[in-house]
């Protein structure tokens, strides 16, 4: 086996062990959020969207980015097969959270009562904000052990915790929106939170890790690398996370609580759906971009591989949600969330430039060039913010859906140019085939999506689908062999 189809075979199997199980976590995400559909409606989507975005808003604020920056570092240390290091960073990783889970906590139980006036314009929700306080800390403990599990590697672990995390929070959370209805809403929010932790924790303390002591001056010492490389990754997130949670204030003055549940249900399948796809696309990514990201050459073609792979995997995906989004949205919510259509929509086209460009953005992380990170995330999301209230204002739900694509668009250019400029990167050919032909398929899918009435799209949208896999399948097989794979698995599950 080549060096190159043993590298694809890595990325491939690392986002399929991780990516099925996702697949199975979107499932429980798309049945909890049924529920929210159909139990509370638009509103309550509206309540959960706004406590969640305040919550997260306050939690960027806090959390010094430490979730990120710490498996850059314990993926380096891991790599110098050295156990009394690797368990020093991951202690201090531990303690370090604490601290800024306790900061993030106590921030939002003593500024409640102005939380929940900048959200719902009354104080009624003070209460609530005063108990989720709590879910700051259990939020910040559960990214520690994430950390701890990401920079080591341990892909079957993260992928269990994020399978029964998600599960546990989907049977805790039903039966209290089903009897209490909108006042389950805060009790379901803090018991996942608790359920998610301790299914965390239970995975990452099966990792057996040397016994060592730390004094008072070596926290500062081995925590300064994290913390300071963990700012600028805090406040990329505290702007990106600032300028959802503004959009939806604004989208309150402007319209109603209502359509806030509109925006978070389509803000939803755009980014949290398909981010858990891109999340199981770079599991095993970044670290091991980090461990080659002082070689610009050999950054370089990992990039590429991962560009390649990350289009072909999710572009099938997108065509059958341009063409069938009518059905997909009504299965997800209800038929009351018909509205969004349109916004995911024009929003799906602009998924491909971001499967195109979000394995180049971890270079930053991987070279530890946060400053580079920091600018190009503020500009990109200051115009992303702009275009958001632009679109509502003048063009509602649709023009949200517009103002993501052209957002999208310009951090693909914009990401390209800077490491095209500063780390010497360029696509490869192969790239721009696979993606170019998988946008066509794209764009075709949406105009029929749009302009060819039923049920004509739909025979014509299945040919569409039906080639983008072929394709993708192809392609897979021709850099890794896929089918050998496969047939191989297919093989294997018949003797057992």
């Amino acid at each position: 086996m080549t060096e190159e189809k043993s590298s694809y075979r890595q990325l491939f199997k690392a986002t399929t062990v991780f990516g099925g199980v996702q697949i199975l976590t979107i499932v429980i995400s798309i049945i909890r959020s049924k529920f929210i559909a159909v139990l509370l409606g638009p509103t309550g989507m509206g309540i959960v969207g706004l406590l969640n975005s305040t919550t997260g808003f306050i939690d960027a604020l806090t959390n010094f980015g430490i979730e990120r920056s710490a498996v850059k570092n314990i993926a380096v240390v891991y790599g110098t097969n050295d156990p009394k290091l690797i368990s020093k960073i991951i202690l201090v990783l531990r303690r370090l959270v604490w601290g800024t889970g306790l900061l993030g906590a106590l921030i939002t139980l003593f500024l409640s009562s102005y939380l929940s006036k900048i959200a719902f314009g009354n104080e009624e929700y003070t209460f609530a904000f005063i108990w989720l306080s709590v879910t700051l800390l259990l939020t910040q403990l559960t990214s520690g052990e994430k950390a701890v599990l990401r920079g080591l590697r341990k892909i079957k672990f993260i992928a269990k915790t994020s399978l029964w995390g998600a599960l546990s929070g989907l049977i805790v959370s039903i039966p209290l929106y089903y009897f209490f209805s909108l006042k389950g809403i805060v009790p379901a929010i803090i018991l996942t939170a608790i359920t998610t932790l301790l299914v965390t924790v239970y995975y990452s303390r099966k990792i057996s890790f040397d016994s060592v002591k730390i004094k008072k001056n070596d926290y500062f010492t081995e925590g300064k690398d994290m913390l300071k490389m963990g700012f600028f990754l805090s406040l990329s997130s505290l702007i990106a996370l600032g300028a959802s949670y503004l959009v939806r204030i604004f989208i309150r003055y402007i319209g109603t609580v209502d359509d806030v549940g509109f925006y978070s249900a389509g803000f939803a399948i755009v980014n949290a759906y398909f981010g858990v796809f891109f999340t199981s696309l770079t599991t095993d990514y970044y670290p091991r971009l980090a461990s080659v990201a002082s070689d610009n050459n050999k950054a370089r073609i990992l990039m590429n591989q991962q560009s390649e792979l990350s289009v072909l995997i999710i572009a099938p995906v997108l065509t059958i949600f341009l063409i069938f989004i009518n059905a997909i949205v009504i299965i997800l919510y209800s038929k009351d969330f018909v509205p969004i259509n349109d916004m995911i929509l024009w929003a799906s086209l602009g998924i491909y430039f971001k499967a195109a460009s979000y394995a180049l953005g971890i270079i930053f992380i991987s070279k530890g060039d946060v400053k580079t990170l920091f600018w190009s995330d503020l500009l990109s999301n200051i115009f992303m913010f702009g275009l958001n209230l632009i679109g509502f204002k003048y063009l509602g739900l649709e023009g949200l859906g517009i103002s993501f694509l052209i957002s999208f668009i310009f951090m693909f250019l914009l990401t390209f140019f800077i490491v095209r400029f500063k780390y010497s990167f360029y696509y490869s050919s192969q790239f721009f085939k696979v993606f170019f032909l998988q946008l066509s398929l794209g764009i075709i899918a949406f105009i029929l999506a749009r302009l060819i009435n039923k049920p004509l799209n739909y025979y014509l949208g299945v040919l569409v689908i039906l080639i983008s896999v072929w394709y993708s399948i192809k392609q897979l097989d021709r850099r890794m062999g896929l089918l050998i794979i496969a047939k191989k698995f297919i093989s294997n599950k018949l003797k057992s």
